[in-house]
């Protein structure tokens, strides 16, 4: 996990200003992946005290237009982010807790990952999303 240097970095190489808000907010989808804003802007705030939701809201833009963090969108999700950019891995959500983890491309026979149609368009990225029950939740009684 990078230091606080290595977000200093980061944040330069992507030629964005390095201020305290986007420290902590880099250093909050670290070491929180596929946080949601609120979890994050709580994050933000142990680290800095006040601050604004609508700060942390830019903030998280900046870095996702970036791509120094990655927003997902699962269905019937708010938005969440996650530091694991620059590759293509899908994710598995647990239907019953909303746990979330990160799965590397799919293997073996991936028919459904070429497009029977592209209409044109250059396709770059395939999303998949897996939906199941995580061990813990699979381990609990159902109510």
């Amino acid at each position: 996990m990078p230091t606080t240097v290595d977000y200093e970095l980061l944040l330069r190489q992507a030629d964005l200003r390095v201020t305290r808000p986007r420290l902590a907010a880099l250093a909050a989808v670290y070491d929180h992946p596929h946080a949601d804003t609120g979890a994050l802007i709580e994050a933000v705030r142990a680290d800095l005290g006040e601050v604004s939701p609508q700060a942390v809201y830019d903030v998280l833009r900046a870095l996702t237009d970036a791509g120094l963090v990655r927003r997902i969108e699962p269905a019937g999700s708010v938005a969440r982010y996650e530091s694991r950019v620059g590759d293509n891995h899908h994710h598995v959500i647990c239907r019953s807790c909303g746990a979330i983890a990160d799965v590397d491309c799919a293997v073996g026979d991936t028919p459904c990952l070429t497009a029977s149609d592209a209409h044109g368009f250059t396709i770059d990225e395939a999303e998949v999303i897996y939906w199941g029950r995580c061990p813990d939740c699979v381990a609990a009684p159902i109510p």
